[in-house]
């Protein structure tokens, strides 16, 4: 951001404002860019990747539970940059189940829990994404276009949960909401074969899932003023 926009944002003088950033800067919170616009740096950073971490671990309690209901690997996942980022699984106990390395690293735009991520973003925000990360196509499902992506997530804002219909992986399906209220963008999801995640149980999925994250929201507290 430039220095106009955080005085805009803010409301504080610009004077204050170049203080705050400048001792920001020496401290590793910021980093000042050939631009002059700052954008986070590394000590920031790595205090979010903690925060996520813990988070994660704070969330296998609610993970556990829906593996239980749902019988289907349960992830949470938070967006860190322009990738979806995996901080925490609790696999299905069927032998046949999915898995995904805890910190794997995924374009957003193919999977559930990136839809869901994307969903709580704006439309312009998302395109900036976009073009900086690109829509590969991982299989015939796979959503390609801009445009349509974006009316999906209109979609997944008025529905309140998103869908990965074999779109990273043929023969996976994936039902992901959106977690509110956490201290990062995050999601929650489960995904299995998608001959056990059938298209017609993915209405009796949803209700399960939203009212875990609505616990867990509870249970993270408000955000703070």
């Amino acid at each position: 951001m430039a220095l106009s926009e955080l005085t805009e944002v803010s409301g504080l003088p610009m004077p204050t404002i170049y203080r705050l950033m400048r001792t920001m800067v020496n401290k590793g919170y910021v980093r000042q860019e050939p631009s002059k616009r700052y954008a986070l740096g590394p000590r920031l950073v790595r205090l979010g990747e903690g925060a996520s971490r813990l988070l994660g671990t704070w969330a296998r309690p609610v993970l556990s539970r829906l593996v239980d209901e749902v019988g289907e690997t349960a992830n949470m996942a938070v967006l860190e940059g322009d990738e979806a980022v995996y901080v925490a699984q609790v696999p299905s106990k069927h032998s046949m189940r999915m898995f995904t390395e805890v910190g794997r690293r995924v374009q957003p735009h193919c999977t559930g829990v990136g839809k869901a991520l994307l969903s709580q973003l704006s439309d312009e925000k998302v395109r900036e994404i976009l073009a900086r990360t690109g829509m590969a196509r991982h299989t015939p499902n796979t959503l390609t276009d801009t445009d349509a992506l974006l009316d999906e997530l209109k979609r997944i804002r008025e529905q309140g949960y998103a869908l990965d219909d074999e779109e990273q992986e043929i023969g996976v399906r994936c039902v992901a909401v959106p977690l509110q209220g956490a201290p990062a963008l995050t999601a929650l999801s489960v995904s299995g074969p998608s001959g056990r995640m059938t298209r017609e149980a993915v209405p009796n999925v949803v209700p399960i899932m939203q009212d875990a994250a609505e616990r867990f929201a509870k249970e993270l507290g408000p955000p703070p003023l």
